[in-house]
């Protein structure tokens, strides 16, 4: 049982959240495209950078083995808070797309053969959509997509229907983030490998605001970024099986990935986690990383979850006596966002007036078109929900975008 969460205790560790944009107090809404960081992680940043900088494995000397310690310890912090059998289990990565590439470029080229079919979700990033594409197009393979219901849910006859194509691989997303939709990961999961399916899930959604266990789950990998769990940018976690992951060839080639380099009797590698893991890592990254899932589970990601979903149901109430307001993703159990259109406007000028106002929120098409088509438009506004945020933040949205609205209107 989750216990209510002070976010006016939270917000003091938010050094950025002080600050005033466009003369107006931060009133920051647009934690699915990025989450602001607390003092923790920027500190475990600045610690590293000023006091033990040093490129890790292999080195003898102290700085060296100190910045090892410390990024092979943050591996092990993802480890457990995922529910990884093993910290090798764990590969760092450059970011959650880069972690979707990976599999598609290793795991995928290793085994979708011509006539396969990729299986995906309308609801997908383009992240989740476009490698995959890519692939397809390299293999004579084929991408198929489950339908999404009126109400941000997926279709889930329609993927019993898909799943008639014996698809190679199912890819889709723990949580939309356009629409906020849970989706119920290990049963879908478990249905797509019933049918033979290799499993990818996209979490980059869920980790910030979902207790993740990935041997529950099932999957046979599951990827997230740093920058949406309150981490820094420019890093990313592909959880994948051990057996999996050995099977995988290497993707990318040079140091820290090898065993021994021959020039006449070529290259042997490295065995897992450092046979995904080429060239110098992103060594402060992953060490805040580290530091910025341990403050999440102090916070009490369940109270996290609950304070967003409490702030989401206050946004919808009170935006609901727009006239014309439509919302776009009305799945019960959503996640911490609210997306919208309004009639006789763009989402882009709504946008732009809430940032006059000091209302940072996020419009177009969130990286989804496919699913923007479904709904048959150009993109939404989106207001999505950290930990950090409050009651009368969400009211002073809720009375920008009033205020917005009638000024476009007149």
């Amino acid at each position: 049982m989750s216990t209510a969460l002070d976010a006016a205790s939270v917000r003091l560790q938010f050094p950025i959240l002080n600050r005033d944009v466009n003369g107006k107090p931060l009133v920051y809404l647009d934690h699915a495209a990025s989450s602001q960081k607390p003092i923790a992680v920027i500190e475990a940043q600045r610690e590293y950078l000023m006091h033990y900088h040093a490129n890790v494995h292999r080195g003898v000397h102290a700085l060296s083995q100190q910045a090892t310690d410390a990024f092979e310890n943050a591996r092990g912090t993802v480890q457990r808070h995922i529910g990884a059998a093993e910290p090798c289990e764990v590969i760092w990565t450059a970011g959650a797309t880069d972690a979707i590439n990976l599999v598609v470029q290793s795991w995928g080229r290793q085994n979708i053969e011509a006539g396969d079919v990729i299986l995906i979700t309308r609801m997908e990033h383009h992240a989740n959509i476009v490698p995959w594409q890519m692939l397809a197009k390299e293999k004579g393979a084929r991408v198929e997509a489950v339908d999404v219901l009126e109400d941000g849910s997926l279709d889930l006859d329609h993927f019993e229907e898909q799943l008639k194509l014996h698809p190679k691989v199912f890819a889709f997303t723990h949580v939309s983030n356009t629409l906020g939709t849970v989706n119920d990961a290990q049963a879908l999961t478990q249905r797509a490998q019933a049918a033979g399916a290799t499993v990818l899930i996209d979490g980059c959604q869920s980790v910030p605001h979902m207790r993740i266990d990935v041997q529950a789950l099932g999957c046979d990998f599951y990827v997230f970024s740093g920058h949406k769990v309150y981490g820094p940018t420019g890093l990313g976690v592909l959880y994948g099986k051990r057996k999996v992951l050995e099977a995988m060839p290497p993707w990318r080639g040079g140091g820290e990935m090898i065993d021994v380099v021959s020039i006449d009797n070529g290259t042997t590698y490295a065995g897992l986690p450092h046979k995904f893991e080429a060239g110098t890592p992103h060594i402060s990254g992953a060490i805040a990383l580290g530091v910025a899932l341990t403050w999440i589970d102090g916070v009490g990601v369940e109270s996290i979850m609950d304070h967003e979903t409490m702030l989401a149901a206050h946004a919808r109430k009170g935006l609901s006596s727009i006239e014309g307001m439509r919302f776009i993703g009305t799945a019960p159990g959503a996640a911490g966002v609210v997306s919208f259109v309004v009639d006789a406007t763009h989402p882009y000028d709504i946008g732009t007036l809430l940032d006059s106002q000091g209302v940072a929120v996020r419009t177009g098409h969130h990286c989804t078109q496919p699913l923007m088509e479904r709904y048959g438009v150009p993109g939404t506004v989106r207001a999505s929900f950290g930990a950090y945020n409050t009651l009368q933040e969400v009211d002073t949205f809720v009375a920008g975008t009033v205020r917005a609205v009638r000024m476009l209107r007149d």
